[in-house]
């Protein structure tokens, strides 16, 4: 039996589109699999750049002041004491002078979790990028401070509208709202210096009050606004050590956890 001439095209068309087809699935399989290596590359070399994020590690151990010495000096300064798992400056002790202490280590991205606790009508700090030398005999000198204060006694809270209050940016950046708990209670902060993303945060027992730039015109700005404007090595190094200030009245700290960025 003869097939009729128009049959056979189409057969012959139909064919041909089948092998078109064909080739097209086989080059689009083929692109999906280059795809699919090229992500899997992409997303091994981005792993490769970005590592672990490191662990919590302890600053104070609530036994010893391993870990800590008195600002400029090598031992660790006997104004202060270790009670109930805090290490204190009790009230009368401090002379404001000389007892301001500072990490064995130096760091420069961080996030750092602190208790505090502070006296009536006290007042004390937090520094960072602490440098010693015999050029300086405080660590506000070179480090700039998170302020730690009675909001309710100390005159330093009504001074300059809010710039001196708890949770402060000493004098630079003033809280959003007060969310201290009163002298004798403890407070807890999170503070996080990222200098990569440019950014400060400091948060009060669980809320962000405070935000600020750490380098470039705004950061200009705010020391310039600032009674650190003509203080030649304010803030002027990234890396340094974290500091706790002797104000002069009691202070507790505890549960000191810090975090490299």
């Amino acid at each position: 039996m003869q097939v009729p001439k128009s049959t056979r095209i189409i057969s012959k068309k139909f064919l041909t589109f089948k092998k078109i087809m064909k080739k097209f699935l086989l080059i689009g399989m083929m692109s999906v699999s280059i795809a699919c290596k090229q992500k899997a590359k992409e997303k091994e070399v981005s792993t490769e750049a970005s590592p672990a994020q490191k662990e919590w590690i302890d600053l104070f151990d609530g036994v010893s002041f391993k870990g800590w010495h008195q600002f400029n000096g090598t031992e660790m300064s006997e104004a202060w004491i270790i009670e109930d798992g805090a290490m204190v400056l009790p009230d009368g002790t401090g002379s404001g002078k000389g007892n301001d202490i500072v990490s064995d280590r130096e760091f420069t991205n961080f996030e750092l979790s602190i208790e505090w606790k502070i006296v009536e009508g006290g007042n004390s700090g937090i520094f960072w990028s602490v440098i010693e030398g015999e050029n300086y005999s405080t660590p506000y000198q070179n480090g700039p401070e998170i302020q730690v204060l009675d909001n309710k006694r100390h005159p330093d809270s009504f001074v300059k509208m809010n710039y001196h209050q708890a949770g402060a940016l000493f004098d630079m950046v003033q809280p959003s709202s007060d969310v201290c708990k009163p002298a004798g209670e403890w407070n807890h902060y999170f503070i996080s210096i990222d200098h990569n993303a440019n950014k400060g945060i400091v948060e009060l027992n669980g809320v962000e009050i405070v935000t600020f730039p750490l380098s470039g015109p705004e950061w200009d700005a705010l020391v310039a606004n600032s009674k650190f404007a003509t203080w030649k090595d304010f803030a002027k190094l990234k890396t340094g050590k974290i500091g706790l200030q002797d104000h002069g009245d009691g202070v507790s700290y505890r549960n000191i956890k810090i975090r490299e960025l």
